[in-house]
């Protein structure tokens, strides 16, 4: 269900990339020498752990799996440094509960459910009677992405996407052959962002929303955006609405996000294609549009959602969308100069001379992973020509794509998950250049495209550059001590089948079910370099199959983990990882794992979500973890009248996506 609704069975359609670009393990003369250079010059950790941990499901020997010629870390250092400062927790056990478990010593509240009222006027949630003009003013379905910003005193804007709608679970005898135009127009209402005000327990980590708040504000799949940067006003973004290609109806599908340094946040729109119908190979341009009707029907609603009649509509879809939460009047805008592909997230690391740089992942089996850096300088100040000038930071400046290269001969990967000789998956990387946008235009640096079809059609521009393809490159986020990036790479069950790019020392398993979570350093650790040097900090699954890797760490004393999705930091720079679609047989979880010093790579579970559920935008705090426990219940063959779970509400409620809030019972700061 969750595959249907979510991204229009992706994994069960036909793969859209199918370039023969290089593979990380075709290249390696000179990766040798490149990555000494590499290492010699990036900002790297010592790297030595051990630990212990309750509760987790372990394994003995598991370090059979490294080189003999290279020690475990705990043989190497037999002393031992204490939990880092933000893991300080005993590990939650894998389970199945339909619940969300935490810690001992640790409390929790639901923060906000799909449909309660947060605009001025909207009524109170009634799952029997939904209206399109009661949802919009409700809080949307399926929340995601999850930004808590600064407001005065106790109070703080919690931000969150809705990602998509799950009609079954939502409307009592829904018939998905024919559904109504109401529930069409609910779903639209229940997709895209909320902005709710929350306030804050002063004894606790609890926060409650306040309704009819002035900034509380709705972006539904009607909202009107700006279509910003290089691309707009071209051809390809005309429409018989919209002649002038620089306005867009609504936001669909927003996955992952991030925060910008002047205040406002990002929305990747992802899973677009499956909302449009009448596709033909001329008009999919790689982006697995279908080429009869869709899963929810709309195009027979509104004729945007049909290709056939509007074959450009669907360019308009598939950008980072920036959003001003603090101005309840702004126009959303989709910015272009980051191109146009199944986006994850958007997360930013500023150049030291105060340039944005965006990192974001095509989350699809054998796509690729980019990063933008801009040109124009982030001002400071809270003035209306400063707003206006930071708005237009992601608009100009150079789009990459990244493509690796292992260090290890071919022979030694070979699809089991095995280390190589030297006892780590690595080597170096480029970031190719695809166009640069300034404002007197745009230049393509792909032989054959404009810059315009290069900001449209950027899948292709990275098959022509040869990309390296990667196992579902999700969310992609800066670790703020280090200045290390996180790749998180789900999982592709295609990986090494006939037809298919083999095993490569970025993605050394094939039919890998588990993921992994790629670890970049920057040349000289600077956000705007073109090169970099990557290792995988952790190779997913249970820790008892030698295939799986947690940078180095005894494996007997860490979590399982499966799916890697979406990534965090806190502030002492442990990466927190949640879950989406685990494959050991228990509940989605979030992780904390440390990045560095003795216990970097000791992996402990924090929580699990409930039945059928995913674990989305996680923050981390230091009085509270907010995580959104996304389609709760979304199992085959369940329904409204047949729940496959009963959170949040308990029996005889609707299951309701919502955000939870976890704090410590003693009121002390996470995991110190």
């Amino acid at each position: 269900m969750t595959c249907r609704f979510r991204c229009g069975d992706a994994c069960f359609h036909e793969v859209p990339n199918t370039s023969a670009n290089e593979y990380v393990g075709d290249v390696i003369a000179g990766a040798l020498s490149r990555r000494s250079v590499m290492r010699a010059a990036a900002v790297v950790t010592v790297a030595t752990a051990t630990g212990t941990a309750a509760n987790v499901v372990g394994a003995q020997g598991a370090e059979a799996a490294t080189a003999a010629s290279y020690p475990s870390r705990a043989a190497r250092h037999p002393h031992h440094s204490s939990v880092p400062r933000g893991l300080r927790f005993s590990p939650v056990a894998p389970n199945t509960a339909d619940a969300v478990t935490v810690p001992g010593g640790y409390g929790q509240n639901v923060v906000i459910r799909w449909g309660e009222p947060i605009l001025r006027g909207a009524p109170a949630f009634d799952p029997e009677n939904q209206t399109a003009a009661a949802q919009a003013g409700q809080f949307g379905y399926n929340n995601d992405f999850l930004a808590l910003l600064p407001l005065h005193g106790n109070q703080r804007l919690l931000v969150a996407n809705h990602e998509y709608t799950d009609e079954i679970l939502m409307f009592r005898g829904y018939d998905p052959a024919n559904p109504t135009r109401e529930q069409v127009e609910v779903a639209w209402a229940a997709h895209g962002l909320s902005a709710v005000v929350v306030e804050g327990d002063r004894r606790t980590g609890r926060l409650t929303p306040v309704p009819r708040h002035p900034l509380n504000r709705r972006v539904t799949a009607t909202t009107e955006f700006r279509i910003a940067g290089p691309a707009a006003g071209s051809d390809l973004l005309k429409t018989s609405t919209d002649p002038t290609g620089r306005k867009a109806l609504g936001t669909l599908n927003n996955c992952s996000g991030g925060t910008t340094p002047w205040g406002t946040t990002l929305h990747g729109e992802e899973n677009f294609n499956q909302y449009f119908a009448n596709a033909s190979r001329a008009t999919d341009k790689r982006y697995g549009i279908g080429t009869g009707a869709t899963e929810r029907k709309w195009e027979r609603f509104d004729k945007r959602f049909d290709i056939a009649q509007e074959p450009n509509e669907v360019h308009r879809f598939g950008y980072v969308v920036e959003f001003d939460p603090y101005d309840p009047s702004s126009t959303p805008r989709k910015h272009t100069a980051l191109g146009r592909f199944k986006h994850e997230a958007a997360t930013i690391r500023m150049t030291d001379d105060g340039r944005p740089v965006v990192y974001t992942g095509d989350d699809e089996r054998f796509d690729y992973f980019y990063k933008f850096v801009g040109s124009k300088r982030m001002r400071h100040g809270d003035s209306r020509s400063v707003r206006e000038h930071n708005l237009s930071l992601l608009d100009e400046g150079t789009l990459y794509v990244a493509k690796l290269t292992g260090d290890s001969p071919a022979i030694e990967i070979d699809g089991s998950g095995k280390l190589p000789a030297d006892g780590e998956f690595d080597g170096s990387g480029t970031w190719i250049p695809l166009a640069t946008a300034t404002a007197k235009g745009a230049v393509s640096h792909v032989d054959g495209m404009t810059a315009e079809e290069v900001f449209v059609f950027t899948r292709l521009a990275g098959d022509k550059v040869g990309a390296t393809k990667m196992d579902r490159p999700e969310d992609i986020e800066p670790n703020p001590v280090t200045g290390k990036v996180y790749v998180a790479l789900t999982n592709n069950s295609n990986r090494g089948k006939s037809g298919f790019a083999a095993a490569d020392e970025a993605n050394p398993r094939n039919s890998n079910k588990h993921g992994q979570v790629l670890e970049l350093t920057e040349h000289c650790n600077r956000a705007e370099s073109t090169s970099f040097a990557w290792s995988l900090f952790l190779v997913a699954g249970d820790p008892n199959d030698p295939a799986t890797y947690f940078a180095g760490f005894p494996k007997d004393k860490v979590s399982p983990i499966s799916c890697p999705d979406n990534v965090a930091f806190d502030r002492h720079g442990n990466l927190w990882i949640s879950t989406d679609g685990n494959q050991l047989g228990s509940h989605d979880g979030l992780f904390g794992v440390a990045t560095k010093g003795d216990r970097r790579g000791e992996l402990k579970q924090f929580l699990t979500v409930p039945t059928g559920a995913e674990t989305c935008g996680p923050v981390i705090g230091e009085r509270q973890v907010l995580v959104a426990v996304q389609h709760p219940g979304e199992i085959d063959g369940a329904s409204v009248e047949k729940p496959a779970s009963t959170w949040p509400d308990g029996p005889g409620k609707i299951v309701r996506p919502a955000v939870v809030a976890v704090w410590r019972e003693d009121g002390c700061d996470i995991g110190v």
